[in-house]
């Protein structure tokens, strides 16, 4: 089905906003690929080779969200497969560049900064972006944490009383069961030392109809939680996300975004200032702007450092405070994050210090030195 019936279908048929049918549903595998006619009959086997690498799927929803039906769509680009995944390579690229195996204390949980623990629920996506930071997880077979590597987790936090929050990520944590999800929130709240959960997750953009009412309800029993949502472009910012975010919202779920700077895909000043500025009105908080981490087959869409420092310059008083995320390099061989965002301070001299303003001026500001 090409994009055009997708939309048709969206708009006039009431199960495709059935969760349930977008995930029963999902497009994948060579066939479909081979269907939108981006296959050349002599490039068949390489895709083939591409795919048992790093396999294929989305919703029909989020595929509905392309403009074109080419690598120069924005939506097309982050969930279609290219060859560029397993013949393009950058210097310092890895398969585990953050260390996330070196750094896991216990099977799925990563502790690498002193006051908070990430865990890694599953390996189940209900689409899978071609830029993600842990494709090293997609030639396996497909993974939901158990019950026995849950206890072994709540033993470790709790015994850890300087871990205060709880990260779950994944893989997708709001893909899995509902139930189950519930019995893994019950057991971090029931732990004295967690002050907050956290959740990272796409869903709200590439399966909005999953944030349910009843779903909202759930997670509000285990307050204090904040939702990091992944919105990469405004076309992704559509009734439907509009209404999960305000399911979250509604629910007492704070929510903040974490961008990935995506070349040929957001790498451009008007197109990130309509995106943070539409998350602030869904009461979604621009939190990180992500330069592209170093992962094997996400090469391709990694711009230069200096163009994610050039574009969060200038959104500096192009739109509010609250709309600009920190730009951040996430450091290989788990040494963290750095952020690397415009300095306007260009000096300080005694009692004077000398400013560069966000439209390009110098400013002398005295009484530097302070009381």
């Amino acid at each position: 089905m090409n994009t055009l019936g997708i939309k048709k279908q969206f708009y006039k048929n009431v199960i495709f906003l059935d969760w349930k049918w977008q995930i029963k549903n999902r497009l994948k595998g060579i066939s479909f690929l081979s269907s939108l006619g981006i296959i050349p009959e002599k490039q068949v086997e390489k895709f083939r080779t591409l795919l048992s690498s790093y396999h294929f799927a989305t919703t029909p929803y989020y595929f509905s969200l392309c403009h074109e039906m080419d690598y120069s769509d924005p939506i097309f680009r982050q969930i279609i497969p290219s060859l560029e995944e397993i013949e393009f390579r950058l210097p310092g690229s890895q398969l585990d560049p953050l260390a996330e195996k070196v750094y896991s204390v216990t099977p799925h949980l990563i502790h690498r900064y002193p006051d908070r623990v990430l865990i890694i629920t599953t390996s189940l996506c209900a689409s899978y972006c071609r830029h993600c930071n842990r494709k090293r997880f997609w030639s396996t077979k497909p993974w939901v944490i158990n019950k026995k590597e849950i206890e072994q987790i709540v033993f470790y936090i709790k015994r850890n009383k300087n871990i205060r929050e709880v990260i779950l990520s994944g893989g997708d944590p709001l893909f899995i069961n509902q139930n189950y999800l519930e019995y893994i929130l019950k057991k971090i709240r029931q732990l004295q030392n967690v002050d907050v959960i956290r959740i990272g997750t796409r869903i709200p953009v590439v399966l909005p109809m999953r944030i349910t009412s009843s779903l909202g309800k759930m997670l509000r029993k285990y307050r204090p939680i904040w939702i990091n949502t992944h919105f990469n472009h405004p076309y992704e910012i559509t009734k439907e996300a509009k209404k999960a975010a305000d399911i979250l919202s509604l629910n007492g779920i704070a929510m903040a975004n974490q961008t990935v700077l995506l070349k040929g895909v957001n790498d451009d000043l008007d197109i990130l200032s309509e995106l943070f500025t539409r998350l602030e009105a869904m009461l979604i908080k621009p939190y990180y702007l992500f330069h592209c981490d170093c992962v094997q087959g996400t090469d391709h869409f990694r711009t230069s450092i200096k163009k994610g420092q050039e574009l969060i310059s200038k959104l500096e008083g192009r739109i509010g405070g609250l709309c600009i995320p920190k730009f951040v390099v996430d450091l290989p061989n788990g040494a963290g994050k750095a952020p690397c965002g415009p300095n306007f301070l260009e000096k300080i001299d005694g009692d004077m210090a000398v400013f560069k303003t966000w439209e390009g001026k110098k400013f002398i500001y005295k009484g530097a030195s302070g009381a």
